[in-house]
């Protein structure tokens, strides 16, 4: 019978296979480093969303277990985040303070190595990437239960950058307070997204306790530190990063409580082969006309994963169109449908192309 290894030569060999990894990821972080060298030589970017999604793609196809894939995904985004950094350091603005969900969703989309800059709006972000003072921004775009973020979509109108990838996040909510004890509130607050996200819940829950909006999840969690009467309707980083003791969690209405995220820079995102497209356009009000103008999309067979219409400012009953698409800019038959809708457009606007999320 073979003898059942012992827990001391188990980790023996662990030991081994981590010198082999290390030595391996400093193979890697040299590659990545003349990769950036050549790169610097013709102005490209650091941050390339189509060969990211690659990796990913082809990580998944390796991965046999047992390790699950989104572990394998975690571990890489790290890997990837570090070996940027030898790159180029990179400046990410987001919705701030720290620990809003932006943060934690900017977080898993460019890994810790990686310089995070807060800003105090959503306008905010757009200006420090047009300024080009941030590489890139995160900004929310939409939630499973509220909807659009309408700032945001206002201001991809308005602003000359692109959309170069997006990301999703699963949002869970946490009634947060310095005692942990329901009787010690008097009052909650947080962002309105977070507070119409858990409304079923407070008012079931607590019925009587007045709400109050402010800027951020993360701005609530700090005014509930510092007030023994407030809980803050915040994320488990605020948690831990203000010292709270939770009251509840998962406060949320919706199990499935997703937010959609938008990665906005200054580029032009290469083709992945899974990709979306992003546009607003505006039409003259006639009877039938948005039917004519997403004709040219079913004629090429391209799929619209979304619709949304936001008003025109100072054109009382008139509207902008915001659609997402799946396909690249550049492919032919995307061209095609653009180029026919176009021409019975008042305006439109490319926001981007970029891979579709892992």
């Amino acid at each position: 019978m073979k003898r059942r290894e012992s827990v001391d030569d188990l980790r023996k060999k662990i030991d081994q296979v981590d010198e082999k990894i290390v030595e391996l990821l400093s193979q890697r972080a040299s590659l990545a480093q003349a990769i950036g060298r050549t790169k610097s030589l013709g102005s490209e970017e650091v941050f390339v969303p189509s060969r990211e999604k690659e990796i990913f793609q082809r990580l998944s196809k390796l991965n046999r277990g047992p390790l699950p894939e989104k572990s394998i995904h975690a571990v890489y985004r790290e890997i990837l985040s570090a070996s940027r950094s030898l790159e180029a350091p990179l400046r990410i603005a987001y919705l701030g303070p720290e620990a809003t969900f932006t943060h934690l969703a900017a977080r898993e989309r460019f890994g810790s190595s990686t310089t995070f800059i807060p800003a105090a709006s959503i306008p905010e972000v757009f200006q420090e990437v047009s300024q080009r003072r941030a590489n890139y921004g995160v900004v929310p775009i939409e939630n499973s239960t509220e909807g659009a973020v309408t700032h945001t979509l206002d201001l991809l109108v308005e602003a000359e950058v692109k959309i170069c990838a997006e990301a999703y996040l699963d949002i869970h909510l946490y009634l947060l307070s310095r005692s942990g004890k329901a009787a010690n509130i008097r009052k909650i607050v947080s962002h309105p997204q977070a507070l119409a996200q858990c409304r079923g819940w407070l008012t079931s829950h607590l019925p009587k306790i007045p709400v109050e909006e402010v800027s951020s999840t993360a701005h609530a969690a700090e005014l509930a530190a510092a007030d023994p009467n407030l809980a803050a309707v915040s994320s488990r980083l605020a948690k831990e990063l203000y010292g709270l003791e939770a009251v509840e969690e998962n406060v949320e209405d919706n199990a499935n409580n997703i937010t959609r995220f938008l990665v906005i820079g200054n580029q032009t995102t290469k083709p992945s082969g899974d990709d979306k497209t992003s546009l607003v356009f505006s039409v003259k009000d006639e009877v039938g006309v948005l039917h004519r103008m997403l004709d040219p999309f079913a004629k090429n067979r391209i799929n619209l994963t979304k619709i949304e219409s936001r008003p025109l400012k100072n054109k009382p009953w008139e509207y902008l169109f915001f659609l997402d698409l799946r396909g690249h800019v550049k492919e032919p038959r995307v061209q095609r449908a653009i180029q026919k809708l176009e021409k019975r457009c008042l305006f439109m606007k490319i926001l981007g192309s970029y891979p579709c999320a892992v």
